[in-house]
């Protein structure tokens, strides 16, 4: 194959407070010749999700942070286009975790060949059977042990992982379940999924949007937010309330520390749990994870939107959109 020239996404620069395009650069590379074992692929579809903000700070953390000047990387489904490898052939759909660039060349080891699933885009291994799925089931499930009847509120409702909390929350018995988003277009779409109730945290106070939307208060907290949505629920959660803390979005720009909720007093009396997880500390779950969540798919049970952004170009874009909630469902950046 003649020479290949991969566009890619560098982070140029590490950001101060909120990221911007000038953090980022878009660089032509050489695509490297295939070894033995190995396979070429051509990116279909790139994730861009709030945990590579921490990424872009030069700190320690559960993930190596990007270096400046190299190209960043990510989940994304491909196609594979040349293979060294006997295990995987030309044409076949993978999933691997080299995104922000056009083409990668990984060692056959490191791919996840992907069955299609009829009527849904390879995209779908990005969200509802990817790791925003997985998130969501373990979250509420495992980390929060959400019982039938329980009453469920979820922040950030209307992303990626939020969306799916609250549907399978309902789909497993949940008695109320209650929603957070940034816009009234959102609190619309909630309704749509199913929610119970949903408000639009900046109509008014956290807490006291939640006080009506749960007036007898709640047994499971997902939260995506920290904060204010943190302080909120830890008011409302009743005795022996569970918080599955799966992420803190609203202090991820943030250069100092940010002081916690000021009512965590409460735990004590309430005997709360506050549990926080990552994803890949449960990877055991995915077989039975994806078989209940296709058939739920298959079923029309759950329904999972994207955002979709096309051209490598605009995936800084897309990326600094997730941040400021310019998703419903998943972001996703399209390269076909």
């Amino acid at each position: 194959m003649s020479t290949l020239i991969s566009r890619e996404i560098h982070l140029a620069s590490r950001p101060q407070g909120k990221p911007t395009l000038d953090n980022f650069a878009l660089v032509e590379a050489t695509v490297p010749v295939l070894g033995p074992g190995q396979v070429l692929i051509r990116n279909r579809f790139l994730s861009v999700d709030p945990y590579m903000r921490g990424r872009m700070k030069d700190a320690e953390s559960y993930v190596p942070p990007y270096r400046v000047g190299e190209v960043m990387d990510g989940a994304a489904v491909g196609e594979v286009i040349e293979s060294e490898a006997p295990e995987l052939t030309a044409g076949e759909l993978v999933l691997h975790s080299r995104g922000w660039r056009e083409y990668a060349v990984l060692e056959a080891t490191k791919v996840t060949a992907l069955r299609p699933q009829a009527g849904l885009s390879p995209s779908v291994y990005l969200g509802a059977l990817g790791v925003p799925g997985l998130t969501a089931y373990v979250g509420v499930l495992d980390i929060a042990g959400m019982q039938p009847g329980e009453r469920v509120f979820v922040s950030s409702a209307a992303g990626a992982v939020g969306s799916l909390a609250g549907q399978i929350a309902k789909l497993r018995g949940a008695s109320r379940v209650i929603g957070s988003a940034g816009s009234a277009a959102k609190v619309r779409y909630l309704e749509g999924l199913g929610f119970d109730a949903a408000f639009n945290y900046q109509d008014a106070p956290v807490g006291e949007s939640l006080a009506l939307a749960a007036p007898d208060g709640i047994d499971v907290y997902f939260d995506n937010v920290g904060g204010d949505h943190l302080a909120a629920a830890i008011d409302r959660l009743r005795r022996g309330g569970r918080v599955a803390v799966c992420g803190a979005i609203s202090v991820y720009n943030a250069d100092s520390p940010v002081p916690g909720p000021s009512n965590l007093s409460l735990l004590i009396g309430k005997r709360l749990t506050l549990r926080g997880f990552l994803v890949g500390d449960h990877w055991n779950r995915m077989p039975e994870f994806v078989a209940e969540m296709s058939g739920w798919l298959r079923e029309g049970k759950i329904r999972f939107d994207e955002t979709v952004v096309d051209g490598i170009e605009h995936a800084a874009d897309a990326f600094l959109g997730v941040l400021q909630g310019d998703n419903t469902g998943k972001m996703i950046v399209r390269l076909d």
